[in-house]
């Protein structure tokens, strides 16, 4: 008689896929996530007893472990299969210290949800990384410490049910240092000429670039206009022509963060739902008779390592498809990041030979398109590079140096399937063709064209921008990415319009409150310090205990200074009460901001703020009024009930996406 075998997964459609790999000798149940945490209404952290964590049933769980438990006692082995980070190695951890303390628990780590990889990982169980869990351990008290003190100081200021943490305040910070550099921003009116050229019948077009070997410098129409003349009759003269070749290499596979940013630039899916997609292609989906597969490796990664079976197999299918021109000698390999974890594996088709189209059928459009993009940046990712021939040529007029280039393909590499944003301005040049030409030859000139621009400033951060830099100053870690979007679109601290983040009024209320407290928590090189320190307690090289201990100090400084100075900000208006006759005061509510009277709570009348933009609907007569839900932020009528109408956007704007999702 077999033994029986539980396996206890974190995702019902994950606990689908592996069952239905593993057979009838297996029993697969799912947690439903963590079943144990920190408590929700306290802060289940004994400060004084070396920052000791209090770990309790999450509310609405106990019936779920029960049932594990029960299933446990009916199974001769159990395995933890949650996944293979540091969230999958807690949730596998506290279940088995809290029910299965006196059964034998194996621990399996699989990076795809395939038959290969999932038997071979039961046939190599191991135990528990006690390195990971007290990273997520010392990870988890950090942001509970910061966010348990944090938050009541906000609602203290500003309204209840503000919340601030130690990664998504410091990505406010960042979206609101930004707006202001835009708000400060004045444009500088600037000029270019551009010379039209020609040599017989095929044209070509030159920059402006020097005056007298200096950078050409021109600011307005009068500066502009002055050149034209003075370049009128001056022979265009070939003083240098350079050929280079240049070559462009493929981006490594895709990992966490890179998914969400091209995701965003190529699909314009936002970060949280990149994941959400990601998730469901590497748990399962069913494919006809093949039952569900894993059709992607994890997800939450920070390497760009590649089994070598997966390495093989795409490399075959380059020669297969393309040609033996189109495939490396050796294979491409990818530079890892700091702490980046090696043992895991980029994000990868599970299965090469399923091509996009293979799977058209089973998947919904925005699966189909997620998963084309993960494909296919894989395959070019083993692809040779793009070469390029490009041509630069310095022309003299007078005194005046224009600059023309252009660009031939040579040979198309990885390009003939995966085209990068920066592959326009090979495009560009490509347009520009330069006509075969000779040293100190004369070129016919076809007209000049000055043209009138002004500096831009900064672009806002959108979820891919946003995402590259908390990546680049080493905030968060793949799996904080989209949680802390999502937490500071939901708090109503940014909006996204037009796939951009607008910080609101309240953002900037929460971001310098925090700023003018708490210096060392909002900076970001501290941040970043922190996370460094978190991944070297899971590399075994520092203590959790130490991290703690050297935050605390500092942190408790600043709280108290705060508890004692800090005063909710009144505001006041020109309004008065019409009840009491008193000023009416601005106050904030979980509903946005509203008048109340100064004399509250003896008198408790109060007022929406309308927006001074008249209700559309035909003889209303309101005005529209900013409000808030849990799907955030609309415009209703002041007369509501009487008036229903309601606008995700003032009549007088038109924004095509503003996205809360």
């Amino acid at each position: 008689m077999k033994d029986k075998n539980l396996v206890i997964v974190e995702s019902p459609t994950k606990a689908k896929t592996i069952g239905r790999i593993l057979g009838e000798n297996f029993t697969v149940v799912s947690s439903m996530g963590h079943l144990i945490d920190l408590p929700e209404k306290k802060l289940g952290v004994d400060i004084d007893k070396d920052f000791k964590p209090q770990f309790v049933i999450i509310p609405g769980r106990t019936r779920l472990l029960a049932t594990l438990k029960k299933e446990a006692r009916a199974n001769d082995k159990i395995f933890i299969a949650t996944d293979p980070d540091r969230e999958g190695e807690a949730i596998g951890w506290r279940i088995k210290e809290r029910i299965l303390k006196d059964k034998k628990v194996l621990r399996v780590v699989f990076h795809e949800i395939t038959p290969q990889a999932v038997e071979e990982a039961f046939k190599h169980p191991r135990d528990f990384d006690l390195k990971m869990i007290d990273a997520q351990v010392g990870r988890r008290v950090l942001d509970r410490v910061v966010g348990y003190f944090l938050s009541p100081l906000l609602w203290k200021k500003i309204v209840r049910g503000l919340s601030a943490g130690r990664v998504q305040s410091v990505a406010l910070r960042l979206i609101i240092e930004r707006e202001r550099q835009i708000q400060k921003f004045i444009p500088q009116e600037y000029w270019e000429i551009e010379a039209e050229l020609k040599k017989a019948d095929a044209p070509f077009k030159a920059k402006l670039n020097k005056i007298e070997g200096k950078k050409a410098q021109i600011r307005n129409k009068e500066e502009s206009d002055a050149i034209t003349g003075d370049l009128e009759g001056k022979p265009f003269k070939v003083i240098e022509i350079k050929k280079t070749e240049k070559k462009r290499n493929a981006d490594p596979p895709f990992i966490t963060s890179t998914l969400q940013q091209e995701a965003f630039n190529k699909l314009r899916f936002n970060a949280a739902k990149t994941m959400l997609l990601a998730q469901q292609l590497y748990e399962g989906i069913d494919i006809g008779h093949d039952n569900p597969v894993g059709l992607i490796t994890y997800m939450r990664t920070d390497s760009t390592h590649v089994a070598p079976q997966a390495i093989k197999e795409v490399r075959d299918l380059v020669v297969k498809k393309f040609g033996k021109d189109y495939l490396p000698k050796e294979p491409n390999t990818y530079k890892l990041k700091k702490h980046a974890q090696a043992a895991h594996e980029a994000i990868r088709p599970s299965f090469i030979s399923r091509s996009p189209e293979s799977l058209k059928d089973f998947l919904n459009p925005d699966q189909y398109e997620l998963y084309e993009l993960i494909y296919l940046r894989f395959l070019a990712s083993q692809m040779n590079p793009a070469r390029y021939l490009i041509t630069s040529v310095d022309i003299q007029a007078d005194k005046y140096l224009f600059g023309a280039s252009g660009s031939t393909l040579v040979f198309e590499g990885f390009s003939i399937i995966y085209k990068e944003k920066d592959a326009q301005e090979e495009e560009k040049e490509e347009k520009n063709s330069i006509p075969s030409l000779e040293k100190d030859e004369i070129l016919d000139l076809i007209r000049l064209s000055p043209s009138q621009h002004f500096t831009k400033p900064p672009a806002r951060f959108s979820d891919s921008s946003l995402v590259k830099i908390l990546e680049e100053e080493g905030i968060g870690r793949p799996s904080t990415y989209a949680p802390t979007i999502q937490t500071i679109v939901a708090r109503d601290y940014v909006r996204r319009i037009k796939g951009y983040f607008h910080p609101t009024e309240l953002g900037f209320k929460v971001c310098d409150m925090l700023v003018e407290y708490f210096p060392k928590v909002m900076d970001v090189k501290f941040t970043a310090l922190m996370e460094e320190e978190l991944d070297e307690v899971e590399e075994g090289a520092i203590d959790r205990l130490k991290v703690l201990h050297d935050f605390y100090p500092s942190f408790k400084a600043n709280l108290d200074f705060a508890q004692q100075n800090i005063k909710k900000e009144v505001i006041q208006t020109d309004e008065v009460c019409q009840m009491c006759g008193k000023p009416m005061i601005i106050k904030w509510g979980r509903k946005g901001k509203f008048l109340s009277c100064s004399d509250y709570p003896k008198c408790k009348f109060a007022k929406s703020i309308t927006t001074g933009v008249k209700c559309p609907q035909e003889g209303c007569g309101g005005e529209l009024i900013e409000r808030r839900s849990r799907r955030g932020s609309f415009y209703g009528c002041s007369n509501y009930p009487k008036c229903t109408f309601i606008a995700k956007d003032l009549p007088e704007y038109n924004k095509d996406i503003d996205d809360r999702s």
